[in-house]
C-alpha cells in the first residue's frame, strides 16, 4: 500500500522520520485515500519501500495504533480503523460539522423530558425561578459507530421539541428553525476516563480516555439559549484551533 501513499520523506527536516511517516499515513486516512478496512503492507516491506529502518517504521505504526487510526490483527495484518473526527473550535453543531465533512450522523435519544430547571440550569441559562427547560441525552453515531454522548438543557420559550425532531435533526438546526441566530458561546474542553455508564454506550473500554466539552450558547439578543455537557471517544475525536500572537 505504501507505493500508493502520496507523501515523501524529508531527511533534512528536523521532524523525526517516524513522525513524518505517521503524518503521511494519517493524511491518507483523512483524505479518504486509505479507507476504513484498508490493509497496509507489513512493516518490513513498508520500511524497504520508504528506505527506512524497521524500528523507525514500527515506531510510526505504533503511533497510529495508539491514536486509534490503525489496528493490528493476528493473521490479518495492520488495517485502517477509521479517520478521526477533527472539529474546528467555532460555534457550530457536531451534527452539522459531520454532515459537511461527508459523514452520516445518526442520533439515539436516550432520554427526554420537559421539566422545571434546577438551580444550576437556572444560573447557566439566566432563567427565573420556576422556568421550565427541555432536558435530554443523546448518543451521536457516525456511520453507525458511537462517537459522542451528549446531555443538554434548552430553554422552552424558543420552539417546541420532541424526541422525533431530535432524532432526525441536529439541535442547532432545530433552534435556527425556531428563529435563533447564534452569536457566541462559552466553552470548556477537558478530559476524563470512561465510567460504567459511558463506556458501554460509546463502545469504549471503561477507564479509556474521553474528550469532554461544556458549552453555553448565546444568541444575538443576548439570551442564553442552551447549555450542555458532552463526552467524545478520544480515539475518534479531537478539536482544532488556530492560535494568534497578541
Amino acid at each position: 500500500m505504501a507505493n500508493h501513499l502520496n507523501f515523501t520523506i524529508d531527511r533534512s527536516s528536523p521532524v523525526p522520520l517516524y513522525y513524518q511517516v505517521a503524518q503521511g499515513i494519517e493524511a491518507a486516512i483523512s483524505s479518504g485515500l486509505l479507507v476504513q478496512g484498508s490493509k497496509l503492507d507489513n512493516e518490513i516491506d513498508l520500511a524497504a519501500r520508504l528506505n527506512l529502518s524497521r524500528p523507525t517504521m514500527r515506531k510510526a505504526m505504533d503511533e497510529l495504533v495508539r491514536a486509534g487510526l490503525l489496528v493490528r490483527k493476528r493473521g490479518v495484518g495492520t488495517q485502517v480503523v477509521s479517520k478521526q473526527v477533527r472539529r474546528p473550535l467555532e460555534l457550530s453543531s457536531l451534527y452539522d460539522d459531520l454532515t459537511l465533512r461527508g459523514s452520516k450522523p445518526t442520533t439515539d435519544v436516550l432520554s427526554f423530558a420537559h421539566v422545571e430547571a434546577d438551580v444550576a440550569t437556572l444560573q447557566a441559562l439566566q432563567l427565573a425561578p420556576g422556568a421550565q427547560v427541555y432536558h435530554f441525552k443523546r448518543l451521536r453515531k457516525v456511520d453507525g459507530k458511537p462517537l459522542a454522548l451528549m446531555e443538554n438543557w434548552v430553554r422552552d420559550d424558543i420552539t417546541s421539541m420532541d424526541e422525533a425532531s431530535l432524532s432526525a435533526e441536529g439541535l442547532y438546526a432545530i433552534l435556527r428553525n425556531g428563529g435563533v441566530n447564534f452569536r457566541l458561546a462559552s466553552q470548556r474542553i477537558g478530559a476524563m476516563i470512561a465510567n460504567d455508564y459511558q463506556g458501554p454506550l460509546l463502545e469504549a473500554d471503561v477507564g479509556s480516555a474521553l474528550v469532554t466539552m461544556e458549552r453555553t450558547a448565546v444568541d444575538d439578543t443576548g439570551r442564553m439559549v442552551e447549555t450542555g455537557h458532552h463526552v467524545y471517544r478520544a480515539d475518534s475525536y479531537s478539536f482544532e484551533m488556530t492560535l494568534v500572537q497578541r
